[in-house]
């Protein structure tokens, strides 16, 4: 049992994972990490606790450099691009680090470098050689992802060293048939090159009683399960440098264009930011990562709970000064309209567009990915949903709650909290009620379920909602105005205690509540009250916290992710095989002319079918072609088309259908004619 359960701690570092600086934040990555670990951070912010929230970009390996190459531009350019698009949009969506770093500063390379140098001194790692392939070209290893060949499995051609992006099966780049370099292009050799690897079997004691003993029942089940399944499998030395370019530099004479493994480096990028929030506040770092009464916690998502569970405490563990994280709350992935979101098919709704096209509404999403979080399992983002919950429930219920209150506190009293007045056993009961909130909020919190503690705090508005609703004020205040004030009085209690209870959940509309309750400095000991406000105080003029989403502006959502699919389709498309091989005498027999649509018009009783009048130049031809689905008769007279001439008629409903008109069919199913670039002659023969 982990006896840190119910400890006191003196300080907290909060750590959310480090953004991978080659493309921008989506929705996956603020509901698996960053929204949560604000809600957090903003409640302890308020509990008044010392705090440090540590955030940054991921700015290392060999994606940068594959993306640089590609893109013609340099690994820096890249990662500065990316860095500024990320930072700005967390600013803009209200995620409050205290430091927003990134891992290609000087003081994380040295950090890193110095970390590294510790373990190294201390004979912690293992040196091995291995082959592994060089391009004689230019004079490098090359890691996995810049070899190509033949998957051994699926006979894919464009292989890369370590997947096979076709049937998806993981490889090793000495598995690729016929393997080429994608930097040269030329074939790769093997040569021996020497790598320092961290023995993380060496630990496996030592994690297996600290994870499956010590976080056996404060750890996330799914947490504590994917460590187990890696115990279980049996720890390996893991590699801690590569041969690159690109990253932190070994700090080893012999270790000539080496750097470290992403890995390894890019979570000493908590520590290298938290020593440099130090530097710009004036605070010591050490003991917001050495000290045992600090509270460690790494937010992420699952396809992190190795790295941070295992990896990183390994790494801590070897270096010996550090204290261990004491939970990782990891969370499942989000899905998107029921597809896994993926960058690469652009499958994604990204933040910075987000906050382009929904002005204003930051809280919405926040609380949308907070009530639908993955906390337990891959959930589904969908845009009806968001609609939604913000129509039936932040509009409905939050924010109906507040308006009313605050127009009838205007309207019956010029806009200033009226006295208490005679109170029943219904008031009493709400007023009881409101106490209850705060540590109820609290437990869910300090429990890292997000989901119950925001139930909670919508609990709180419907409680306020129904006792407006069930007292009807506006009915009894010409008849029993002592009893308005009352009513109006508790319910502005009710929205105190909102404005201070969802600052960590809707940090934007709290602000506003608290600007309309003329209210500020407002700390968590504060809520449970019901005599927050004072008589007399003046409130300010109401304003809406919440506004309709309309159906055209989530259509315009669904399109533009439909449009995405299509795109998707389309480059995935491979075109129909080739016919069976016809003689040159065959192909001569096939009359194909310039002709121009002169008339059309729709064949009764049918959607698929129009008849046309071709001028072919030898004369007028009706032809009926199955093209109604795709174009309107009016739209198409005057065009020229391609027919086939000497095709035997037919009859088509009816009609004698005399030729073909030439048609080209996209992957979709969509059409369009085969025409001459510019305008021919009637009759031309195509050859």
């Amino acid at each position: 049992m982990n006896d840190n359960s119910a400890k006191k701690f003196k300080r907290y570092t909060i750590t959310s994972a480090l953004p991978y600086a080659n493309g921008p934040i989506h929705i996956g990555h603020l509901a698996g990490v960053y929204v949560p670990a604000d809600i957090y951070v903003r409640y302890l912010r308020s509990l008044e606790r010392d705090v440090v929230f540590i955030g940054g970009s991921d700015e290392h390996g060999v994606p940068i450099t594959i993306k640089a190459r590609n893109e013609g531009v340099t690994p820096q350019q890249i990662v500065d691009k990316y860095h500024n698009i990320i930072k700005k949009s967390f600013e803009e969506f209200g995620i409050t680090f205290d430091i927003y770093s990134r891992t290609s500063n000087a003081i994380h390379h040295e950090t890193a470098a110095q970390f590294f140098k510790t373990l190294y001194d201390k004979g912690e790692f293992i040196e091995k050689v291995s082959q592994q392939y060089y391009d004689e070209e230019h004079q490098t290893f090359l890691a996995d992802r810049y070899i190509t060949g033949t998957c051994p499995h699926c006979g894919f051609e464009k292989a890369y060293g370590d997947q096979c992006e076709n049937c998806g099966t993981s490889l090793n780049a000495t598995d690729l048939i016929s393997p080429k370099s994608v930097l040269s292009g030329s074939i790769p050799v093997m040569r021996e090159t020497k790598h320092w690897f961290l023995p993380l079997d060496k630990y496996e004691p030592w994690m297996r009683r600290w994870i499956l003993e010590g976080h056996k029942d404060d750890w996330k089940t799914n947490v504590y399960g994917q460590c187990k399944s890696w115990l279980d499998q049996g720890l390996q030395p893991r590699a801690v440098t590569r041969d690159l370019d690109w990253g932190v530099k070994v700090p080893l004479p012999e270790a000539e264009g080496k750097v470290l493994y992403v890995w390894f480096d890019a979570p000493i990028g908590y520590i290298s930011a938290t020593r440099e929030w130090a530097e710009q506040t004036g605070k010591e770092w050490e003991p917001y990562w050495k000290s045992d009464d600090s509270k460690l916690v790494h937010f992420i998502g699952k396809d992190n709970i190795v790295f941070h569970c295992i990896v990183f405490p390994g790494m801590l563990k070897a270096e010996g000064s550090y204290i261990l994280p004491d939970n990782v709350p990891a969370n499942e992935f989000l899905n998107l309209e029921n597809d896994k979101i993926s960058t690469s098919r652009n499958w994604a709704v990204w933040l910075h567009e987000y906050l382009e096209e929904f002005p204003g509404k930051q809280d919405v999403l926040r609380y949308v990915l907070t009530a639908n979080a993955p906390e337990t399992k891959d959930n589904d983002f969908t845009w009806r949903d968001f609609q939604a919950r913000n129509n039936s429930e932040l509009l409905a219920i939050f924010g109906n709650f507040i308006n009313r209150t605050m127009v009838l506190t205007h309207k019956y009293f010029g806009g200033r909290v009226p006295a208490m007045g005679p109170v029943d056993d219904y008031d009493r009961e709400v007023t009881a009620a409101i106490s209850g909130f705060p540590d109820r909020i609290s437990r869910s919190l300090e429990l890292y379920r997000f989901r119950e503690a925001l139930n909670e705090l919508m609990n709180l508005a419907r409680l306020g909602n129904k006792y407006l609703t069930d007292t009807e004020p506006w009915k009894i205040f010409k008849t029993n105005p002592e009893k308005v004030q009352t009513i109006l009085n508790i319910s502005l209690q009710i929205c105190a205690n909102l404005a201070i209870l969802g600052e960590p959940f809707l940090p934007f509309s709290a602000a506003k509540l608290n600007r309309m309750l003329n209210l500020s400095g407002l700390m968590w000991k504060d809520a449970g009250s019901a005599a927050i406000l004072t008589e007399g105080h003046q409130l300010n003029q109401p304003e809406l916290l919440f506004e309709k989403i309309e159906d055209d502006a989530i259509e315009a959502q669904v399109q533009k992710l439909l449009n995405t699919r299509k795109a998707n389709e389309a480059g995935n498309s491979v075109a129909n095989p080739a016919k069976d091989e016809i003689s040159f005498d065959d192909f001569v027999k096939v009359d194909l002319r310039v002709g121009t649509i002169v008339a059309a018009e729709s064949v009764p009783k049918t959607k698929k079918l129009l008849k046309l009048t071709v001028d072919t130049g030898l004369g007028k031809r009706t032809v009926v072609s199955g093209i109604a689905e795709f174009f309107k008769p009016e739209e198409i007279t005057g065009r020229q088309v391609v027919i086939l001439l000497n095709l035997a008629p037919r009859s088509l409903k009816g009609i004698e259908s005399q030729g073909m008109i030439l048609m080209a069919e996209d992957h979709d199913g969509r059409l369009d004619f085969v025409s001459p670039a510019t305008v021919m002659r009637n009759g031309s023969e195509i050859r």
